[in-house]
């Protein structure tokens, strides 16, 4: 009987704790695309947190500066983009990458220091799951390191000039999008793939996803991070610990410029300092955005991380 009841009470800890994993998984990797926000949202947001863009925001689409670009990745699903060319003609071009449920229209103000103050072309994709492009769930920047090297080609192909053999490109990523700039960062990139810049990244998902988990749930990262990282690699072939940020930096040859607020719990600024020092390998830069809570460096300092940036990319 004893056997019986040890067993039985076994059997309902894994049904539970498979429960809790698959409820976790679903909270954090889940998106619906009827939660998605609308591009007018995006937009409408970037006037209010950074003024300075509108007038430029509202001459790119009462002009038709801004344009779509459809494709269909080497994984099956299909893309899209949204890209500007620079006011002038110029081999300089940066693909911008938004963060964790954001689109390609919540990173127009990092367009706006590239194609207005810099003069770059811009392109500007949404991930996985979000936007326009298909996708049933959020890959944490990790997968989307092969498709925002995709994208690096297509907006090769698009803005090189019949002057130019080929451009040169800077992949400036926030949150999510930092995290995915620097898994890019550690693969074999082509030569026109020149700098990388990182705002406010994790050093890994299991790392990110932990401090979340104690500071919504008040849980510890055992057992439920292992058993979902485990549920992730059997629904989307890859997991938590595999998804190793910081490693690519490690790997990383080309030069990186790494910017985080002093003021963001949500990616937590102690994650800033072990993601310089893990780079070893090229030239590197920092830039701390004082008082700045979490992708707010750039509405708090444009100035100042418009001259950081213009700085690091001009050298």
């Amino acid at each position: 009987m004893k056997v019986w009841i040890t067993l039985g009470v076994a059997v309902m800890l894994v049904l539970a704790l498979y429960g809790a994993s698959s409820y976790m998984l679903d909270y954090s990797l889940g998106y619906p695309k009827g939660e998605r926000m609308t591009a007018e949202h995006w937009k409408n947001r970037t006037r209010n947190e950074c003024p300075w863009t509108t007038a430029w925001m509202d001459s790119i689409y009462r002009n038709h500066c801004v344009k779509d670009t459809f494709l269909i990745m080497p994984s099956g699903y299909k893309a899209h983009a949204i890209y500007l060319y620079a006011p002038k003609a110029t081999d300089k071009t940066a693909v911008v990458v938004h963060g964790y449920k954001v689109r390609a229209e919540g990173m127009l103000h990092i367009a706006y220091l590239y194609n207005h103050d810099l003069g770059y072309n811009v392109l500007l994709p949404d991930l996985y799951g979000h936007g326009q492009s298909e996708g049933d769930h959020i890959q944490m920047g990790w997968q989307d390191r092969w498709d925002v090297i995709r994208w690096a080609e297509v907006a090769n192909n698009v803005f090189r000039a019949s002057r130019y053999s080929s451009t040169k490109q800077v992949i400036h990523g926030i949150s999510m999008g930092a995290a995915t700039t620097m898994a890019v960062a550690g693969e074999k990139t082509p030569d026109y793939v020149e700098f990388f810049v990182e705002d406010c990244g994790y050093t890994s998902v299991w790392d990110e996803f932990a401090g979340q988990l104690k500071e919504e749930f008040g849980l510890p990262s055992f057992p439920l991070m292992n058993t979902t990282s485990w549920l992730c690699q059997q629904r989307y072939g890859w997991s938590f610990d595999e998804a190793q940020q910081i490693k690519q930096v490690e790997r990383s040859t080309k030069p990186m410029l790494f910017i985080h607020g002093d003021d963001d719990t949500y990616v937590p600024y102690s994650m800033l300092r072990p993601l310089y020092e893990a780079k070893r390998h090229g030239r590197k830069a920092i830039f701390i955005a004082k008082g700045s809570a979490h992708a707010m460096a750039y509405r708090d300092h444009h100035k100042e991380y418009t001259e950081k940036v213009k700085e690091f990319v001009g050298e």
